[in-house]
């Protein structure tokens, strides 16, 4: 079968698709894969057929943090919020429609399309619509409304709470655009809310965390049976020249505390150093650093703290005795599996999930990493470090999906299901 990925994201959001389109690959299947630019390197390394689509994800990600900083600590500022919003989006707005005619020439004689970010399930939704072929989509945490992310509300508040948000989601900028792109591909204009006409195609919704992630989702989402299934965080876990480096100075001391934010840039690489390095010497402690794309080159050296650019964290998180990070989808599983407490020092609402629910889990807790100061990361690391913490850590890491089990259960699904809908 030809089968086509999509995701348009960080590396945490094109990482499950690369994760199940490898599989795919080993199976024998004609496997495409879109990407920012600027990712094709790393996801190619698990689907050789990866090719560019949209702008590079390094030009919106200043503006991404600037904008999610402003909600959290001066949401009153309206005027700047809008500017940093209109910064982050432009890049995207600009490449929005080579976008599209990217995806719908890599689709054309496609037997399924598949994409893993929410917000381009409209542009995936009308190009599948088009080609006439099924549509699959990969969320990394509960996107359609239910009732679990808020369960300090009662959970019908919830989901009418994320009913509203599909629904203002149809307004401006993504209204334009989607009106665009239906009428380049000769398509009837559309009506309500682009959420709801993705879930009326009933496409197949791969849940790419684990059941106990979110417990009660799953009783409340049983009448979707199979279209909702819950495969487990989808990881790559590739080898990196630093592995071997990481291990041996892992080796020469007491197991270190893990610190790194992913894609997610910080301010100012020395001060947040310093920060690390600060708390962790108070706590008796070694720290980790994993700068990703941060530039740490020209900081002050630690006597106690190692950094490295990427390292592959399933081999690494198991010798640490905590990890702290920007609370990514998989990254937060990839600490859950090793057993070890997490801190989550977030930027944006998704990351500050993943926060509130490893705090719900008693396996770690979470804070706004703008908020964070070396005090706060010292109690932080106090209270994840007590001997419950890495029991509830332990325990749980008993129930989470192996990495390679939850990739053929995907690829089982995706096959299925493109085989079910090519034959009717």
């Amino acid at each position: 079968m030809k089968l086509v990925l999509a995701s348009w994201g960080s590396r945490g959001e094109v990482e499950p698709c690369a994760a199940v389109g490898r599989k795919l690959v080993s199976r024998g299947h004609d496997v495409r894969l879109a990407v920012p630019p600027d990712l094709v390197g790393y996801a190619s390394s698990a689907v050789p057929e990866t090719v560019a689509f949209g702008s590079d994800l390094q030009a919106m990600m200043d503006a991404y943090r600037d904008f999610w900083t402003g909600v959290f600590r001066a949401p009153w500022k309206v005027r700047e919020l809008s500017r940093l919003l209109n910064e982050m989006w432009e890049p995207l707005r600009q490449s929005w429609a080579d976008m599209s005619t990217t995806l719908t020439a890599l689709t054309d004689g496609a037997d399924l399309l598949l994409t893993s970010n929410v917000g381009f399930e409209m542009q995936a939704a009308n190009i599948a619509e088009y080609h006439d072929i099924p549509l699959a989509t990969l969320h990394w945490y509960p996107m359609r409304p239910n009732g679990q992310l808020t369960p300090f509300l009662p959970a019908a508040v919830g989901r009418s709470g994320m009913a509203m948000y599909d629904w203002l989601s149809r307004g401006g900028w993504a209204r334009k655009v989607e009106t665009e792109q239906r009428r380049e591909l000769g398509l009837p204009p559309a009506g309500g809310p682009w959420p709801r006409r993705v879930m009326d195609r009933g496409p197949l919704e791969i849940q790419a965390y684990d059941e106990v992630c979110f417990p009660g989702l799953a009783a409340e989402w049983a009448k979707w049976g199979e279209q909702r299934p819950f495969v487990g965080a989808l990881t790559l876990e590739l080898t990196t020249q630093a592995d071997h480096d990481v291990a041996a100075w892992i080796a020469e001391g007491a197991p270190p505390i893990f610190f790194g934010f992913g894609s997610m840039p910080v301010e100012s690489p020395a001060d947040t150093l310093a920060m690390i390095a600060a708390a962790s010497g108070r706590l008796g402690e070694r720290a980790l650093v994993g700068a990703a794309w941060d530039d740490f080159t020209d900081v002050p050296v630690f006597d106690h703290v190692k950094v490295v650019s990427v390292v592959n964290f399933a081999e690494v998180f198991p010798s640490c005795r905590a990890v702290v990070h920007h609370g990514g989808a998989g990254t937060t599983a990839l600490g859950m599996r090793a057993g070890v407490p997490t801190v989550i020092l977030s930027t944006d609402a998704n990351q500050a999930l993943w926060g509130s629910q490893v705090k719900r889990l008693k396996v770690g807790t979470g804070r706004r990493f703008s908020a964070t100061t070396e005090q706060t990361l010292v109690e932080d690391l106090r209270t994840v470090l007590a001997p419950d913490y890495l029991v509830r850590a332990r325990e749980l890491a008993t129930k989470m999906t192996k990495p390679a089990d939850g990739a053929a259960l995907a690829a089982d699904l995706v096959e299925k299901f493109a085989r079910s809908r090519c034959t009717r």
